[in-house]
């Protein structure tokens, strides 16, 4: 490739910030896989935040990038799996598949979009040295006329509609909002963004373990349970931060929880029969080969976790440890104590967004 910024490149970050500051320019944030698309002519790769390709994985963008897109370009986006209804990020997941059959199967039947939302360089002009408005300028003129799947993402200085746009646009998927400075520059790599996100709470139940890498007598996380109207424990999500002097300590303290799989609601014939539980040798879709079989503990403990979205009946991202709840009995711990956002169409955030492209 001939282009004045070169694969590599490390994405600007953001920064986490309670409330949606004043005077910039804002944005939905959008739930998927960032990356920074490099074209030069028929040369299309598609770059990660660990700076690792993903182009092989995404073969029907990197044809709409060579049918849409300028000739010569580096820009930032955002990789998602849309439907009429919402984004799935678990659908975006299994696209990151190693055999080439499949990944030309899953790209007609689970096609993905790119969302822009910064332009980094235009032929043989560096725009990363530019202020965002000038950034933002040249690639709304650059992708005037895109289509799907390819999108550029809705901005507005209007804070009030930041605002609103926190709040309905959850409902379609997305977790939040992006402010970025007006006269800002794009530095790789480096939190100068604001990211406000959506933070709610639950009580969930604790129903087993998985051990830490280090040993095992050490917590790795907590493996959390909600109840349904009738009465199941579904496996929603996990803990998985804590110093590793409390890891320690949670292996001692949890020890006479331990049961067998026969007498826990997650037992391997449940599991067959459909219901919602961790496998016994799940493999994760990020580590190959990583076994996250747990320890099963009787239902007993109640603690109060702090998450930011859910999708579908888990939740979306690793929970954040608050306080245990002796207050709280098991039973109480149920999927009714949690908020629903508002639904929202995608197609009303983004025209065509989660719809077919043509032809």
């Amino acid at each position: 490739m001939r282009l004045p910024v070169l694969p590599p490149v490390s994405p600007m970050l953001a920064k986490s910030v309670t409330t949606i500051p004043p005077g910039a320019s804002y944005e939905p944030k959008w739930d998927g896989f960032r990356s920074i698309v490099f074209r030069d002519g028929d040369e299309v790769e598609f770059g990660s935040r660990n700076e690792r390709p993903m182009t092989r994985y995404f073969p029907e963008l990197v044809e709409a990038v060579k049918a849409q897109l300028p000739e010569r370009c580096v820009i930032d986006g955002e990789i998602v799996v849309a439907t009429k209804a919402r984004l799935e990020f678990e659908t975006l997941q299994l696209r990151l598949h190693p055999a080439a059959s499949r990944v030309t199967l899953l790209s007609e039947q689970t096609p993905a979009s790119f969302i822009a939302f910064d332009l980094l360089a235009l032929g043989d002009e560096d725009y990363t040295g530019r202020p965002f408005t000038e950034r933002r300028a040249a690639l709304e003129t650059a992708l005037a006329g895109v289509t799907a799947p390819l999108h550029l993402t809705p901005v507005t200085t209007d804070l009030a509609v930041a605002q609103r746009w926190f709040t309905e646009f959850e409902g379609a998927g997305l977790d939040g909002v992006i402010a970025k400075p007006l006269d800002g520059v794009y530095e790789p790599d480096k939190r100068v963004m604001f990211k406000i996100k959506h933070e709610r709470t639950a009580d969930c139940v604790v129903a087993g373990y998985r051990v830490h890498k280090s040993g095992p007598d050490v917590v790795g996380s907590l493996l959390l349970g909600l109840y349904t109207d009738g009465g199941v424990l579904n496996s929603i999500g996990v803990i998985g931060s804590f110093p590793m002097t409390r890891r320690r300590e949670l292996f001692e303290e949890l020890q006479p929880l331990v049961t067998t799989f026969e007498e826990h609601p997650w037992n391997w014939a449940a599991h067959e029969a459909g219901e919602r539980t961790p496998r016994k040798s799940e493999q994760s879709r990020w580590s190959v080969g990583k076994d996250l079989s747990f320890v099963p503990l009787r239902p007993e403990r109640v603690v109060e976790v702090r998450y930011s979205q859910m999708e579908g009946d888990r939740i979306r991202h690793t929970a954040q440890f608050i306080r245990w709840r002796p207050d709280r009995t098991p039973e109480s711990c149920t999927y009714s104590q949690l908020e629903r956002p508002l639904k929202f169409q995608l197609s009303d955030i983004v025209p065509g967004l989660g719809e077919p492209a043509d032809g």
